[in-house]
């Protein structure tokens, strides 16, 4: 029986230089960093809060395709991989705060029905949504609450 989710992996250009972005940046801390033969390096980092969570920064390489792996560098090079989302307590301070320490932002922060929203990127180009959620009733929402 399937009783949670506990990894997510997150596509990175540079482990290092994502391991100090997590964590220096939105506050992770390093779980498993592990050498697993030459080409591989198993590494992870945890919220405090949600340690049995655990997002695996992984680069594109074996066992992928060549082909897919340099479509997944495209992609990371353009920016347009999904990454995570992220729930805060304070959306536009932690905007705020993130800006502050050089984070780029492809959207401020905006009310939604949901809540109030950020979009951000990792330092690989991956967006992460950060959400401070609010009560709401997704079957009364319409395409005008988006808008």
């Amino acid at each position: 029986m399937i009783t949670n989710v506990s990894l997510v992996s997150v596509w990175v250009k540079d482990l290092d230089e994502s391991l100090a972005f997590y964590t220096d940046v939105l506050g992770f801390r390093k779980g498993d960093d592990v050498q697993l033969g030459p080409d591989f390096r198993w590494l992870t980092v945890v919220h405090p809060e949600q340690p049995e969570l655990h997002l695996h920064l992984t680069t594109p390489g074996e066992p992928l395709s060549p082909e897919l792996v340099e479509a997944m560098r495209r992609a990371q090079d353009d920016g347009g991989l999904p990454g995570v989302g992220l729930h805060v307590d304070d959306c536009r301070k932690t905007y705020e705060d993130l800006r502050a320490k050089g984070v780029e932002f492809l959207q401020e922060p905006a009310d939604r029905p949901y809540g109030v929203e950020a979009l951000m990127r990792d330092n690989s180009g991956n967006w992460i949504v950060l959400v401070e959620p609010k009560e709401f009733d997704p079957e009364a929402m319409t395409r005008d609450d988006l808008d």
